[in-house]
């Protein structure tokens, strides 16, 4: 796990808030992955196009 990546925990607790995972096709991504890539942009402080390749 990153550093500015959610625990288990947290993800616990923030995962049934969020709508259900779909099968949809095209540019669907992870939850957790797309939480993760929003709280790293936030914590650092770069610019979006700076965001590393694994949060999508």
């Amino acid at each position: 796990m990153a550093r500015f990546e959610l625990t288990d925990r947290e993800w616990a607790i923030l995962e049934p808030l969020l709508p259900e995972q779909g099968r949809r096709r095209g540019r669907w991504r992870d939850h957790r992955q797309v939480i993760n890539g929003i709280c790293w942009v936030k914590r650092t402080g770069a610019p979006w196009r700076d965001m590393p390749e694994r949060y999508g």
